[in-house]
């Protein structure tokens, strides 16, 4: 008997680290995270540049909670666990929950956030929320081919590298943007889970 599928309940909800909180996202997290976004320059490899202004973070924010009203997308607002200042965001796309699957993306944290263990914790709580929640069997992550430093994250959690999607998308510009391919599927969780721990411990 096929299991039964999972719903977009079952990844929904708030989600509580050491380090980081993850809060649906909310139109009042936009100013801090306009902030956030403006600590350096993060959006070289987006389809948009977030940082350019309050509107079109906005804009961006506003689509993403239309995705999750329409049980599409789940966003998340990544949030220091002490200050409550939001760092970044994340979120579950592509749902494809009748096939236990779904992608993390849209994930990004203020650069002064980098290294500090915040992009470990985050998906070590999305991932656990994916597996041992939902009941997934299957956690996608695409970037742009030739972002090395995405690239070197996904492969530093124990995501396995699948392939090149060949002009896969169309980003800024018109450019065609061939896309890397990763995956963590539930057989890979208990390697990846301790990986992602020890290296949580290692940034005390």
């Amino acid at each position: 008997m096929a299991p039964s599928a999972p719903t977009h309940a079952d990844l929904a909800g708030p989600l509580a680290g050491r380090l980081v909180s993850l809060e649906p996202l909310s139109a009042a997290h936009v100013e801090g995270l306009l902030d956030a976004a403006r600590d350096g320059e993060l959006f070289t490899w987006f389809p948009l540049d977030l940082a350019r202004s309050g509107d079109v973070l906005g804009r961006w924010v506003g689509d993403a909670i239309a995705a999750a009203q329409q049980g599409r997308e789940v966003p998340f607002a990544i949030l220091d666990a002490g200050s409550r200042e939001p760092l970044g965001s994340t979120r579950f796309l592509e749902l494809r929950l009748e096939h236990l699957r779904a992608e993390i993306g849209w994930t990004w944290v203020a650069r002064r956030a980098w290294g500090t263990g915040v992009n470990v914790e985050a998906k070590l709580l999305l991932l656990a929320r994916a597996f041992e929640r939902a009941g997934l069997r299957r956690v996608e992550f695409k970037t742009d081919a030739q972002n090395a430093r995405s690239r070197g994250a996904l492969e530093a959690l124990g995501a396995q590298f699948e392939g090149v999607f060949r002009k896969h998308m169309v980003v800024r510009g018109g450019t065609a943007r061939d896309s890397a391919y990763y995956s963590v599927i539930d057989d890979d969780w208990p390697t990846v889970r301790a990986r992602l721990v020890e290296r949580l411990e290692r940034a005390r």
